[in-house]
């Protein structure tokens, strides 16, 4: 198998249409034979929709391409153990959200898949945040990220951006409660330099947004002006309290200033590959992975503009079978090459989970935990 490190050579908006489907069917086809080859599950799987090394030979980019390979529904991860590495090769095991009952998702990693979801991740995020590493200040509390052998997505979210931090400072306590003397010592420290803002939106929005607004009222204010706040998660505790994207971040603006805010699509199952949210407030497709839009009734791919089933694509995994996956997810894509931004590739929004599908993203699960907790 090509060495990803040629993979990530590339810039993550580079390529077009064209270049992009010769790339990616190149790299798929060569994870799924690997995949074939060292996970007997995933072969029995693969070989019963007749998916085969004959079959494989006959993908060539043009008419055959990446959209034809078979996906794995993203449940799996949850019912079987799919691994492409012997045991003494896992390095990290992976765990999805979910509320308190539900089974998660678990990821098997080695440390050449966990070092490229890594890079990956510095080459999709230094596109909106720069290269240098900045002050960070993690809406969220300390205890989230202690056991490293078994990482949430919650705490992986954390750890993976904590990259992009200098100094770092955690702004509520292990209470989640707003710790407003350590969030004062770090702006204070920090007094004209770009800050690193990141959090999950439900906690931002519960006990960072709303503790600001209480303590503006007592004449106690915050200047975010200088922050770039990276935020990821559901939306729907959000939207039950009737808070649009826009509206988010209008208030975050009003109460502190911080109007640079980009949210992000990503999930434990294909960590590394992000979704970040331009200028103009649209979801992108690095170079590295993929969005199609399968419709629902026949799983074939939806057209632009039409809203479908989410499937993603990664050039990353390697120790499982986790390139081709379909979520849980509903979203359009709303573009491709074309965006006003600039960024090549596809740009998409979600609509939200499928009916009937459990509640994942890390902000959401959080948020029904809370609610049951309250």
């Amino acid at each position: 198998m090509k060495s990803y490190d040629e993979l990530l050579a590339m810039e993550p908006y580079s390529l077009n249409k064209k270049e992009k489907t010769k790339v990616m069917t190149d790299r798929l086809v060569e994870l799924t034979r690997h995949h074939l080859g060292n996970c007997e599950q995933y072969k029995r799987m693969m070989n019963s929709v007749g998916l085969d090394e004959k079959a494989l030979a006959e993908f060539d980019g043009e008419e055959k391409t990446y959209y034809d390979l078979p996906f794995l529904p993203v449940r799996l991860f949850k019912e079987l153990k799919l691994c492409s590495v012997p045991d003494d090769e896992v390095f990290k095991t992976m765990t999805s959200s979910g509320t308190t009952g539900q089974s998660v998702s678990r990821i098997f990693l080695d440390r050449a898949t966990a070092t490229n979801q890594q890079k990956t991740m510095v080459k999709i995020v230094s596109e909106f945040t720069g290269s240098g590493r900045m002050p960070m200040l993690i809406i969220d509390c300390p205890s989230v990220v202690k056991n490293r052998a078994m990482f949430s997505a919650r705490g992986a979210g954390i750890l993976g951006f904590s990259m992009f931090g200098s100094k770092k400072c955690y702004a509520l306590t292990d209470d989640m409660e707003l710790d407003v003397e350590s969030v004062r010592e770090f702006l204070d420290a920090h007094k004209g330099e770009k800050i690193l803002l990141f959090g999950f939106t439900f906690m931002i929005w519960q006990h960072f947004y709303k503790e600001l607004v209480r303590l503006k009222k007592e004449g106690i204010t915050f200047d975010l002006s200088n922050g770039v706040l990276i935020h990821g998660g559901g939306w729907k505790k959000l939207v039950n309290e009737a808070v649009s994207q826009e509206e988010f971040k209008q208030r975050l603006t009003d109460v502190c200033g911080l109007s640079d805010v980009h949210d992000y699509y990503g999930m434990v199952e294909q960590t590394g590959c992000i979704y970040m949210q331009c200028e103009h407030g649209h979801l992108h497709a690095s170079v590295f992975s993929d969005v199609i839009i399968r419709d629902p009734k026949d799983f074939s791919v939806a057209p632009h503009g039409q809203a479908g089933i989410i499937q993603v694509v990664s050039m990353i995994p390697e120790s499982y079978p986790g390139h081709s996956l379909l979520t849980e997810d509903e979203g359009v894509i709303l573009g491709e090459d074309d965006c006003p931004c600039g960024r090549m590739g596809k740009y998409f929004k979600i609509n939200g989970r499928l009916k009937n599908a459990e509640i994942r993203g890390c902000s959401d699960t959080y948020a029904a935990d809370f609610k049951q907790r309250g």
